[in-house]
């Protein structure tokens, strides 16, 4: 029989900044210290591995050239060793990661940065990746924009599991995408806590958890939650007052990392955190019957739900650079008009001549 319960973590985690193989061996051991706290789901933050670039806007061109090399070298791709390795640790600790990542591309000839969340499930396979769809503001000389079709939900062990990056949580559509998938469980990451001064544009650094009272995130979270009747871990990033190795405190001028994570029920109660200033673990068990209980109030895939008032289309469509030419078609002339051989062709196969062809073409092109 299924179980009635599940408990989530979050992975307020410290990476070695800028270090594929410190942060790989410091996520392993946190990974063994969940599956050791039995948590189903272990969540780690937004580009957790190896680390959110604080130092976007904030320093030269040259210097964010060398630092974006620098980032190239250290994040993760689909067929590293280090994907194994993590493999390994999930199925040994038997649980489902979602791990927040910077991931260089797989697309043959392309050096370009994702902000990925990958997906392991409890024996260890790397099951699914989901890249960021919109870079927030800065973030877009940093990564590239995911495929549509990384927008996506995964079975578990423990119920449908989707997620979502920083600013996508306050994505209308997105929320609405992943709810139709039968999400049932969301992992929301994020690069730290703040205080806003009035708009986001202007925030800083979460000092205390008084910070709930302008930070976006936490009634965000405990909507989400409540909007979709899901539970929902959210994992903040947190790194100390030390400045990393090979960096200067003024670089790092967009460094919001005070953590700030939340375990969070279906009915929008926050059963874990906010965890502000420190890094930690933090768990928190749930019953199916908190979902249960708020979807016999409000259920957003059932009888709260008019599809005939409101619906939505979604996209699973891969970008790619070219695309195959369809066996037995012509090439069509550069303005997109009526190739000669394709006029020819369509004369023979009608009978008529080819002026006529040509200027039935003329008239649709006008």
């Amino acid at each position: 029989m299924p179980s009635e319960s599940l408990t989530l973590a979050a992975a307020q985690v410290e990476p070695v900044y800028h270090d594929m193989a410190g942060t790989l061996d410091k996520t392993c051991r946190y990974i063994e210290q969940a599956g050791r706290d039995g948590a189903d789901v272990v969540v780690f933050p937004e580009t957790y591995f190896p680390g959110y670039p604080y130092w976007r806007g904030s320093v030269s061109i040259p210097r964010w050239t060398d630092l974006m090399v620098d980032l190239q070298k250290n994040s993760l791709h689909a067929d590293d060793e280090a994907i194994e390795i993590l493999g390994e640790t999930v199925a040994e600790a038997d649980l489902t990661l979602v791990l927040g990542t910077n991931e260089i591309s797989d697309r043959q000839g392309s050096e370009t940065l994702y902000n990925s969340l990958f997906y392991f499930d409890s024996t260890g396979e790397l099951v699914g990746r989901h890249r960021k769809l919109m870079p927030t503001h800065e973030e877009r000389a940093i990564w590239g924009r995911g495929d549509p079709s990384s927008l996506a939900t995964y079975e578990t062990d423990v119920g449908r599991l989707g997620g979502l990056i920083c600013y996508e949580n306050h994505m209308t559509l997105s929320k609405a995408a992943l709810t139709a998938m039968g999400e049932e469980i969301h992992a929301a990451v994020w690069p730290g806590f703040w205080e806003q001064h009035g708009h986001p544009g202007d925030k800083t650094r979460a000092e205390t958890s008084d910070a709930v009272d302008t930070c976006d995130i936490y009634p965000a979270m405990r909507e989400y939650a409540f909007e979709t009747q899901s539970f929902v871990a959210s994992c903040s990033a947190y790194m100390d007052d030390a400045v990393p190795d090979g960096f200067s405190e003024a670089e790092l001028g967009f460094n919001v990392a005070a953590g700030g994570s939340m375990l969070i029920n279906p009915a929008g109660i926050v059963k874990a955190g906010p965890l502000v200033g420190e890094e930690g673990l933090l768990t928190a068990e749930f019953r199916d019957d908190e979902r249960r209980a708020t979807k016999a109030y409000f259920d957003a895939m059932g009888h709260y739900t008019r599809w005939d008032a409101v619906s939505l289309s979604i996209s699973d469509a891969t970008l790619a650079p070219s695309q195959p030419r369809e066996p037995g078609k012509n090439a069509v002339a550069g303005d997109g008009s009526l190739s000669a051989a394709q006029a020819q062709a369509v004369a023979e196969e009608y009978d008529v001549p080819i002026e006529v062809v040509e200027a039935v073409a003329d008239e649709l092109a006008d």
